[in-house]
């Protein structure tokens, strides 16, 4: 994997940039839809292709792990194939589940032990195991395994956790350059910083990581309940320890308001189930703030979804008619939606791309900022 670093916004640490991959180009700054079972919900893969046109996106270890399981992915010849998707693909280790499964997994210094959610039969993830799925998935970049703490967090326990990230994260190095590439295409290997809200720990874990010199940093830990200010915040701490040469990818976050602030910070990547989630919910994000479409103040407002046009969804469908689809629970209402919203989240971090490189980014974010903080 190489980067490219284009510009630097004067005014803001706002990069623009390319990664390059062995599957094509990713121009930063990029939001990844996330296709957790190998597809982003509710989309054909051809519409994300031609409608959303996303550079990358995400899938995850744990889930595909269980269905379909990597002998069924290894006869396919990995995820790309499964899926016919021929642009690159990242996939999160499992070490979110390690937070979200909190009720179903024990942690120990070897690795995890999880209880299934779908038959509770029990497996256990080590650094190595995490390392070894993740390459018989095939994806493009694959990530370390970690420990994603709550939010809030005691400072001990976030300390302890740290170290056993940095512990866990050599193991995963270790493993990964001893093991081949499959399929016929190179995979790069992501490093994660940890410690909370707490500011000496972000620092220790991103020199950690930074000194580890892989060829990417991830920022793990954040938009797990803490307010946005503080994530901010620990971005803003990690962002000017990491290194400019590489890209820096923020996990799970945000609301368009959440990524143009850390565009600002010097992100590069971006991931969220908040487009396709709330989407599937009724709700859509415009350049002038969210619409609950469900709301009846939109039952005879037979105007398009949106007259901005960031998919063909916006101009062939009513705001009446999308409101109609949920109000009968027809699923198309949520694969509408969903693409809108998918297709706005990539327009704006092009958007943003422009501005940095036309150099006027903090300008326009700052309007940007404003006209989406609203309920329509």
């Amino acid at each position: 994997m190489k980067f490219d670093l284009l510009k630097t916004d004067a005014a803001t640490q706002a990069r623009a940039g390319v990664v390059h991959t062995d599957h094509g180009a990713i121009e930063t700054p990029i939001f990844m839809p996330v296709g957790t079972l190998g597809t982003v919900k509710g989309v054909h893969q051809r519409e994300l292709k031609e409608e959303v046109n996303p550079d990358i996106i995400l899938a995850n270890t744990y889930h595909l792990y269980l269905r379909p399981g990597t002998d069924i992915l290894e006869k396919a010849g990995g995820l790309h194939q499964f899926m016919n998707w021929d642009r690159p693909i990242l996939t999160d280790s499992g070490g979110y589940q390690v937070y979200s499964l909190s009720a179903n997994r024990k942690i120990k210094e070897e690795g995890v032990k999880f209880k299934s959610h779908i038959d509770g039969s029990y497996h256990f993830f080590t650094p190595e195991r995490a390392m070894d799925i993740q390459r018989s998935i095939g994806a493009d970049i694959i990530m370390a395994f970690d420990e994603c703490t709550p939010y809030p967090c005691e400072y001990n326990y976030a300390r302890r956790s740290m170290h056993m990230t940095h512990r866990w994260l050599k193991r995963c190095i270790e493993h990964f350059n001893n093991t081949p590439d499959r399929y016929g295409f190179k995979q790069t290997l992501f490093p994660i910083i940890q410690g909370s809200t707490y500011k000496d720990l972000r620092v220790q874990s991103a020199e950690f990581v930074a000194n580890c010199d892989l060829p990417a940093n991830a920022i793990g830990g954040l938009s797990v309940g803490e307010p946005a200010e503080e994530m901010y915040a620990m971005t803003e701490v990690v962002t000017a320890v990491l290194p400019n040469e590489k890209p820096r990818y923020l996990m799970g976050v945000g609301t368009p308001i959440n990524l143009l602030e850390n565009v600002a910070l010097g992100v590069d990547m971006f991931d969220c189930v908040m487009p396709t989630r709330n989407g599937r919910n009724g709700m859509i994000f415009t350049a002038n703030g969210s619409i609950n479409i469900k709301n009846k103040k939109w039952e005879a407002d037979f105007s398009p979804l949106d007259d901005a046009g960031y998919a063909w969804v916006d101009t062939e469908y009513s705001k009446s008619y999308v409101r109609h689809l949920f109000t009968v629970n027809e699923m198309l209402g949520r694969q509408i939606c969903t693409i809108h919203n998918l297709a706005f989240y990539l327009w704006l971090m092009r958007e943003a791309r422009k501005h940095i490189l036309a150099g006027d980014f903090a300008t326009w974010k700052e309007k940007m900022v404003k006209q989406m903080d609203n309920r329509l």
